[in-house]
C-alpha cells in the first residue's frame, strides 16, 4: 500500500487530507497538534495512520503513547532512541494493539551490506514487527545493496528503500519486492525527503487506469441468520402457543424450515420480515403425521428433525431431502441416536460405518438416558437431541467428548431458552482452556437436561448473518471498503471469528455505536495469519480467498470438517486457488496458502488467473469466487451463480452493486 507521510498541518487540515489516502504517517514532530488533537485523530480515522516523531525525548515519548492508546495502528520509533523511550513504547504497544516499526535512516550515504544486515537483525531484537531501513543512494549499486535485504526477511515485515534521485524508483521496488507499504508525499513541496514520489505519482504507478477499488454507497444489510432462523421456526412451531418472529429474510433453508413447520401441523403465516407461527404444543407422543417429512437440502434440518420426530411421533416416519443433500453423510448418526433407543433405516448405503444419508426412516421412541457422544461429526445431531430430550419422560445427560462447532450448539441453548426450555451445560479442559476460555481449547461438554419440558411461545428478533457477511468484509479487506449493517457484535455465531481473522490479518475495522451499530471495513497492509475454523468451517472457503491476499504463508486449521459439505470443500478450494495460481498444500487438517499483497500481485503480474470455475453447488464457493475474481486478471465465470439462494438469495445483487 501507498503511506503518505502529512507534515505542517492542523487538525482539521489532516482530515480534509486524508480523504482518498490508502494509509497514511502522521509527523508528530511536524505538526501542530496538543495531546487533544492527536487523541481525535487517531481514534476517529478509519484510514491506517503511523504515528511518528523523530525526535527522541519525553514529549516525544508522551505523543507517542497517546496515540497508542487513542488507537495507532502502527508507531515508528527509531533505532536511536533512548533505551527507557524504546522499552516504554514496545510495552504500550504490546497493551494496546499497535504494531511496532523500528526504523533506521542513513541521510549520508549507503553503508555495506553486511552493516545493512546487521541493523535489520539489530532492529528485529529490538522489538521491530516491521523494520524500516532507509539510506541515501548515489548509484544504483547502493540501491541492489538495500533491495537486497528483502532475501532475508519474511514477506510483509521490511520497508527497505533508497532516498534521493538514485533510489526514487526503489520506492516503488519496495513493493514489488513485498514491502507492506511504501511511503509518498500529497505534493512535491510536502516532500519528507528526497526522491519522494506524489501519493498521485505512486497510485497511477502501482495501479494503473485499470484497476476499480469497491465503495459501496450505503451500509450493506445482511440477511437474518439461516442458522438462528431454522432453530427459531422449529422451536415455535413445537410450542404451545403463537410465537412472533422478526427479522426474518427468506432463503433456501428458511423456506425449507417454514415447510417443515407446517408439515407438523404449525400455523405459519409470513407478513414481509414478519412470522408468526401457531405451534402444535408438542409432547412425548403427540405427533400422528402420517407423510414423509422433506427437509429440502438443509443438513442442519436434517440433523435437527430426526431426534425431534424420534420424540414426538408415534409411528416411524421417511425424512428426504433434495439436491445436495441425499448422499451426504450423516456422520456418526447410527451410534448417536443408538445410544437414546432410536433406529435409523436409510435407503441406501452407509458412506462408512455409523454413517447414514437421507432418505431414511426414524424410527422411536427416543428414550432418555446418559449417553457419551462424539462430537468429532459436528454440533448439528446434537441440537437436534437438545430440542428432543426435553420432551421425554426423563432426565438425560448427554456428554460430548471432541467436541466442534460448539457456538452452534449454544446457540441451540440460547435459542431452546427463548421457548422456555431449560438445559444446564458444563466445559472442560485442560489448564489453557480454564485460563482462557477458549473453545478452541474444550475437550468435553456436560448437557444435563430435565424431562418432561414443554416449549412455550416467545417473541424475538432473528438474527443476521455472520455467515454471509464475512465474504463482503473480506472484500472490503483486500479490494477497498465496505460497511455492513443488522450485525451484533455480542453474537453466539461462530462465524463471528471472521472480524478476529480479519484484524489477525491487518485489516481496518470499525463500529459506529453500539453493538448492533454498522461496522465499516476498509484495506489495510495485511499479513500472514494463523486459525482454527473447526468451530466455523463456513468460513473457509472466503478465508482461504483473504489468505492468498496476506503476504507469506497463513496456515488454516479444520480441513477434516469440509469433506461432506454441500461439496468436498477442502478439494473445491484447493482447486479452486490451485487453478487461480495461487500455491496451496493439503497436510492433514491443515490447508497452507502461500499470499501476496494486491500491490505485489499487480506490480508482479501475479494477479489471480480468471477462467471458467464450478461451484460444486455449493453457496459458499460462490461468494468465495466472486470475491477472488475481484482481483483476477480476467474474468471469473461460474457455472452455477443461483445456488447462494440456499442462505444469501440477494448477495449476488448486492455483490453487482459495489
Amino acid at each position: 500500500m501507498i503511506c503518505t507521510s502529512i507534515r505542517d498541518k492542523n487538525l482539521e487540515q489532516i482530515a480534509g487530507a486524508l480523504r482518498g489516502l490508502e494509509m497514511a504517517e502522521i509527523r508528530l514532530d511536524l505538526c501542530p497538534l496538543d495531546d487533544a488533537d492527536i487523541e481525535e485523530l487517531f481514534s476517529c480515522s478509519d484510514v491506517p495512520l503511523i504515528a511518528t516523531c523523530r525526535i527522541a525525548d519525553a514529549d516525544a515519548e508522551r505523543k507517542l503513547r497517546v496515540a497508542i492508546e487513542a488507537g495507532a495502528k502502527y508507531v515508528d520509533l527509531e533505532m536511536e532512541a533512548p533505551p527507557w523511550m524504546g522499552r516504554s513504547i514496545r510495552q504500550a504497544c504490546r497493551q494496546w494493539g499497535t504494531v511496532l516499526i523500528r526504523s533506521w535512516h542513513d541521510f549520508k550515504g549507503t553503508p555495506p551490506y553486511d552493516s545493512l544486515l546487521s541493523t535489520l537483525e539489530k532492529a528485529r531484537n529490538f522489538g521491530g514487527e516491521i523494520v524500516k531501513i532507509v539510506t541515501t543512494a548515489s548509484s544504483q549499486a547502493d540501491v541492489a545493496s538495500v533491495m537486497r535485504l528483502y532475501q532475508e526477511a519474511e514477506p510483509g515485515t521490511l520497508v527497505a528503500f533508497c532516498m534521493g534521485e538514485a533510489g526514487r524508483e526503489s520506492r516503488l521496488e519496495a513493493l514489488r519486492l513485498g514491502a507492506p507499504f511504501t511511503y509518498a508525499c500529497l505534493t512535491p513541496e510536502e516532500a519528507t525527503a528526497s526522491g519522494q514520489w506524489t501519493f498521485a505519482e505512486m497510485r497511477d504507478a502501482v495501479y494503473g487506469p485499470g484497476f476499480r477499488f469497491i465503495k459501496p454507497i450505503g451500509p450493506l444489510q445482511i440477511p437474518a441468520s439461516k442458522s438462528f432462523a431454522q432453530r427459531a421456526i422449529l422451536a415455535a412451531a413445537l410450542a404451545d402457543g403463537e410465537s412472533h418472529l422478526s427479522g426474518y429474510t427468506p432463503c433456501g433453508d428458511s423456506e425449507s424450515a417454514i415447510g417443515l413447520a407446517r408439515a407438523l401441523g404449525a400455523r405459519v403465516d409470513v407478513d414481509g420480515s414478519a412470522l408468526t407461527i401457531g405451534g402444535i404444543g408438542a409432547s412425548m407422543g403427540s405427533w400422528d403425521g402420517k407423510s414423509d417429512l422433506n427437509v429440502g437440502e438443509s443438513g442442519l434440518l436434517a440433523r435437527l428433525t430426526i431426534p425431534v420426530i424420534s420424540a414426538i411421533s408415534i409411528r416411524p416416519i421417511r425424512i428426504v431431502g433434495e439436491k445436495t443433500l441425499p448422499g451426504r453423510p450423516l456422520a456418526d448418526a447410527h451410534d448417536i441416536m443408538a445410544s437414546f433407543g432410536v433406529r435409523l433405516y436409510p435407503e441406501g448405503p452407509a458412506p462408512r460405518p455409523g454413517d447414514c444419508c437421507i432418505p431414511l426412516k426414524v424410527a422411536g421412541p427416543l428414550i432418555p438416558g446418559r449417553a457419551d457422544v462424539s462430537g468429532r461429526g459436528g454440533s448439528q445431531l446434537l441440537s437436534g437431541l437438545l430440542y428432543a430430550l426435553p420432551l421425554t419422560g426423563g432426565k438425560s445427560t448427554l456428554y460430548v467428548h471432541e467436541p466442534k462447532s460448539i457456538p452452534y450448539l449454544f446457540i441451540t441453548v440460547d435459542v431452546l431458552k427463548k421457548f422456555g426450555v431449560r438445559i444446564g451445560s458444563e466445559m472442560e479442559g485442560g489448564d489453557d482452556f480454564l485460563e482462557t476460555q477458549d473453545w478452541g481449547l474444550c475437550t468435553g461438554i456436560t448437557f444435563k437436561i430435565p424431562g418432561m419440558q414443554r416449549f412455550s411461545a416467545a417473541d424475538f428478533a432473528i438474527e443476521a448473518d455472520w455467515s454471509g457477511a464475512a465474504p463482503l468484509m473480506v472484500a472490503g479487506a483486500i479490494f477497498g471498503e465496505v460497511e455492513v449493517s443488522g450485525l451484533d457484535t455480542r453474537s453466539l455465531q461462530a462465524d463471528i471469528s471472521i472480524m478476529d481473522i480479519l484484524m489477525d490479518a491487518g485489516a481496518s475495522m470499525s463500529q459506529d455505536g453500539d453493538e448492533t451499530g454498522p461496522i465499516h471495513i476498509s484495506r489495510a497492509p495485511l499479513n500472514a495469519f494463523e486459525t482454527d475454523l473447526n468451530n466455523c468451517p463456513d468460513l473457509f472457503p472466503i478465508v482461504a480467498v483473504l489468505a492468498a491476499f496476506c503476504p507469506g504463508e497463513s496456515r488454516i486449521m479444520g480441513v477434516e470438517r469440509l469433506r461432506h459439505k454441500e461439496t468436498d470443500r477442502a478439494a473445491a478450494i484447493e482447486g479452486m486457488l490451485s487453478a487461480m495460481g495461487v500455491e496451496v498444500s493439503l497436510d492433514g487438517d491443515c490447508m497452507t496458502v502461500c499470499g501476496m499483497s494486491l500491490p505485489q500481485r499487480l506490480l508482479t503480474g501475479r494477479l489471480l488467473h480468471g477462467g471458467s470455475f464450478s461451484s460444486h453447488g455449493d453457496h459458499r464457493m460462490v461468494m468465495a469466487l466472486r470475491v477472488a475474481s475481484l482481483g483476477a486478471d480476467s474474468p471469473v465465470v461460474i457455472d452455477d451463480t443461483a445456488c447462494v439462494a440456499k442462505s444469501f438469495p440477494t448477495f449476488n445483487e448486492l455483490f453487482d452493486s459495489l
